[in-house]
């Protein structure tokens, strides 16, 4: 085989793996990665959202269906950005709804009660009314929506969102290092066309 005829064949075979590859321009690497929560072995996507944004309303549906598709060694987490008064209300929504074990029930439900139903959802009386319709009792919904518990969770999610340097949402985090939205992706639904290709890279980078 001519020298010529090698340099193309391994042009084109480079070209076709390229396919299956992200590119730097669709995601942003941080230099400090942030400490993974994922259990050993397991590759970390970490959604970030806040109920108010209508983006991540729109992105949720397709997010949760391609949760539902992942392999065994990927683990997802979710995480509500606080970023003001606001903000923080709805995080609280996040954390009363996984202490009290109904994430399930109320996650798109808050969603929808937000833009579908129009409420605010932005204080104790409104949120544990809003929890009532799952069987929550009321008074255990207002002591948990300032309690030490939610409290450390929020402080805590600051701290990562400062890591992850995120200023907008949906945002992915793969593997705490990672960053994927929609302005590096292109487009809401090509972030998860990224994720799966920074998935592969941590899967083969561990190998």
């Amino acid at each position: 085989m001519t020298p010529v005829l090698t340099f193309f064949r391994r042009a084109a075979a480079l070209l076709v793996l390229g396919l299956g590859i992200a590119h730097a321009a669709d995601y942003r690497e941080l230099t400090d990665p942030v400490p993974v929560q994922a259990p050993p072995g397991k590759i970390e996507v970490t959604e970030i959202f806040w109920y108010g944004c209508p983006h991540c309303y729109e992105f949720e549906p397709s997010f949760e269906a391609w949760v539902k598709k992942l392999p065994d060694d990927v683990a997802v987490e979710r995480l509500p950005a606080a970023f003001n008064n606001t903000w923080e209300h709805h995080a609280r929504i996040y954390y009363i709804a996984e202490s009290l074990g109904l994430l399930s029930k109320t996650h798109q439900a808050t969603f929808d009660a937000i833009h579908q139903q129009g409420k605010r959802l932005n204080d104790a009386d409104s949120v544990a009314e809003f929890f009532s319709q799952f069987g929550a009792d009321p008074a255990k919904v207002k002591s948990l929506y300032n309690s030490f518990g939610v409290n450390a969770q929020l402080k805590q999610d600051m701290s990562r969102l400062r890591g992850y340097q995120v200023t907008g949402v949906p945002a992915l985090v793969v593997d705490g290092r990672y960053v994927i939205d929609g302005r590096t992706a292109g487009s809401l639904q090509n972030m998860l066309s990224v994720a799966n290709k920074l998935i592969d890279k941590v899967r083969q980078d561990r190998q």
